[in-house]
């Protein structure tokens, strides 16, 4: 390694640690190409923000955040424009979300039109899990800016937080009158409607089929697998799961939630072999591995069922029932 680059490694660490926050620190870095157009425009007008910002943005795009966080600090103390603003919070919020909450409520107050800023602060906050805080801000840009899909969404997922799901079926379904098309929205949307045992359900997952005329999504099939299981009709439930896996053989929820229900009917083989198709799809799968313990020792192989409560523990430690089976086997 030489010389130069150990010195730039050193400056972009002592930066990061707060022993600088300025572009002084990352001289040498500055001074090389592709930055050194703009850094010696600078030298030149050290008074023109965007020059700064500019730098900011090619920093940033480079995956070198400090020297760019500084230049857009820089930028924004010569002039109070959202742009600013908005790259130092998107960097803190990366890695200081603490730092994004104290920046952004002093910003807001510079910028309290910027609903970018807002929500911003909402994510910061969320990071926190400040929860009440992210919804009380985000609640406040959806009331200011009904439109805004990001925001709704933020603010859905809030909610979900707090276990209010009928309030986020709501908001999403605000969201997908603004943006029927996406993907994602009419995944959460319908899973959703599934949690909830929403009469919804069925109807609007044989809508997202008919617009995947290419077939490639199993998730409206799974949904429908949720919705039906929820209600209790057991049949329909593992038949929507199995299209699901005809879809996409490794979606291994579908294989999971198959695998219980044929557990309750105490169909153990076949919820084994569900169990044991997830756990090949994702062997570091802690589940998989507790749940075929629990078709093992249903059906008397208490030693298998022990080895695999012990590997589904030694996988995730949070899973402390996987534990005491195991101890309870000895």
């Amino acid at each position: 390694m030489n010389r130069l680059v150990i010195r730039l490694l050193l400056s972009l660490f002592l930066a990061s640690c707060g022993h600088k926050d300025n572009s002084a620190a990352f001289d040498e870095l500055l001074s090389q190409p592709p930055y050194a157009g703009i850094t010696d425009s600078i030298k030149k007008e050290p008074g023109r923000d965007e020059l700064y910002f500019n730098r900011a943005i090619l920093l940033n795009k480079n995956n070198l955040p400090e020297p760019s966080l500084a230049d857009f600090r820089k930028a924004w103390s010569l002039n109070k424009k959202e742009q600013y603003a908005y790259g130092i919070s998107t960097i803190l919020l990366e890695k200081r979300p603490d730092s994004a909450i104290l920046f952004l409520n002093q910003s807001v107050k510079e910028l309290p039109e910027s609903f970018l800023l807002q929500l911003n602060l909402a994510r910061a906050y969320d990071a926190q899990n400040k929860t009440d805080d992210a919804l009380k801000v985000v609640s406040e840009i959806v009331k200011t800016h009904p439109e805004q899909l990001n925001a709704l969404l933020l603010k859905a997922d809030l909610l979900d937080k707090k276990g209010d799901l009928a309030a986020a079926v709501e908001t999403l379904e605000k969201a997908y009158g603004l943006a029927p098309y996406n993907a994602d929205l009419n995944h959460n949307l319908g899973f959703k409607y599934a949690q909830t045992k929403n009469a919804k359900t069925v109807a609007f997952c044989d809508t997202m089929i008919k617009k995947d005329q290419a077939g490639l999504h199993a998730e409206p099939y799974y949904f429908k697998g949720v919705y039906y299981s929820n209600i209790n009709d057991k049949a329909k439930a593992l038949s929507f799961f199995d299209q699901a896996i005809q879809h996409d053989y490794n979606f291994l929820d579908a294989h999971m939630e198959k695998g219980q229900l044929l557990f309750e009917q105490k169909k153990l083989e076949e919820a084994a072999k569900s169990f044991s198709l997830a756990s090949t799809i994702s062997p570091s799968y802690a589940d998989a591995y507790y749940w075929t313990g629990r078709c093992q020792e249903a059906a008397g192989n208490k030693e298998e069922a022990r080895l695999n409560y012990q590997r589904a523990y030694g996988l995730d430690k949070t899973l402390t029932e996987a534990k005491e089976a195991a101890d309870r086997l000895k």
